[in-house]
């Protein structure tokens, strides 16, 4: 057993699932490799099983991408996981310096990577994720210049699309919640994370290239503006107090408007909306991360930097 697993996610992945593999059979330091498909049914699966040394989880349905990764953390017991999106290429040093940037900080949750834009690679596609008052969640650096985020640092929390996560605080924190589907389940267990005083950081000297939206269509479609704005709804409810959510309502009905606004002129106005609606529906079935007074200081520490986020994501 490796110290570190790999689990990728698979749903129709044909178009890339080679590239991601190969990238990943020549890293300079050795990693198990487990792929979860979710009923595949483009003939990436026979694509997979072409590769003896890797294993193979193959679900009944598309459960989403927080039930596939949870099957593969739970089926590793390897001291950390690396979850990587099925159209990524990573560089040969990918894993060694992720393992490298978490395994030198105890204090650590999880570790973000350079992610880059496969047809664009001078560009960032994610430098770690933010979160902001206004209910924003966003990633750091998106379409800039690739130099510009050449130093290590502290995020919000680590996009789930390419980074390292320290196994055992799973059992601690809990695992993706996976009334989520996909989107936004990485800000809420690196939220979760926060919560409890544990660090995310990123590293730049884990290099990966994104394709992006692989399994969705494009940056911008029906599926993926209604589940986005769904779960924007529940990351709050699950995890703010009822007096973090009052002091920052005004903020959120703002942020929430300006969104509506932009969907309606992109064209997905009543997607949107639908997933408003879906999102308060969600908070009913959903489940709150429990309040702990002893954490108290943590969620003063997170409120002070969601304040500082809008600033950081309204001037960049």
């Amino acid at each position: 057993m490796s110290e570190v697993t790999v689990i990728i996610p698979n749903y129709n992945g044909i178009k890339y699932i080679k590239d991601c593999l190969d990238s990943l059979l020549v890293q300079t330091m050795k990693a198990d490799i487990v792929v979860v498909d979710n009923a595949s049914t483009d003939g990436s699966v026979d694509v997979i099983k072409g590769y003896g040394d890797i294993k193979l989880i193959e679900l009944k349905d598309n459960f989403g991408f927080c039930r596939a990764v949870n099957e593969g953390i739970a089926a590793t017991n390897s001291k950390y996981v690396i979850l990587l999106n099925n159209d990524t290429k990573a560089e040969p040093d990918f894993v060694e310096e992720l393992y490298k940037a978490i395994d030198s900080h105890d204090d650590t949750f999880s570790v973000a990577s350079k992610m880059l834009q496969m047809n664009n690679p001078d560009r960032i596609d994610s430098a770690g994720d933010l979160y902001c008052a206004l209910g924003w969640a966003f990633s750091l650096g998106k379409d800039k210049k690739s130099d510009k985020y050449n130093k290590e640092s502290v995020i919000f929390s680590a996009c789930g699309g390419a980074s390292i996560y320290r196994k055992e605080l799973f059992e601690v924190i809990g695992y993706f919640d996976e009334l989520h589907f996909s989107y936004l389940e990485d800000v809420d267990v690196g939220y979760r994370a926060r919560i409890m005083g544990y660090v995310n950081r990123y590293t730049p000297k884990a290099v990966v290239y994104h394709a992006g939206s692989a399994s969705t269509g494009s940056r911008y479609n029906p599926f993926k503006v209604r589940l986005a704005a769904r779960n924007s709804w529940y990351v709050i409810y699950k995890n703010m107090p009822a007096l973090q959510i009052i002091i920052n309502l005004p903020l959120f009905l703002i942020g929430f408007g300006v969104k509506a606004l932009f969907f309606i002129f992109k064209g997905y106005g009543r997607e949107y909306l639908s997933g408003m609606k879906r999102g308060y529906l969600m908070c009913v079935e959903g489940r709150k991360y429990p309040f702990d007074r002893a954490f108290i200081g943590n969620y003063c520490k997170i409120q002070l930097e969601l304040w500082v986020n809008i600033f950081r994501r309204v001037f960049g």
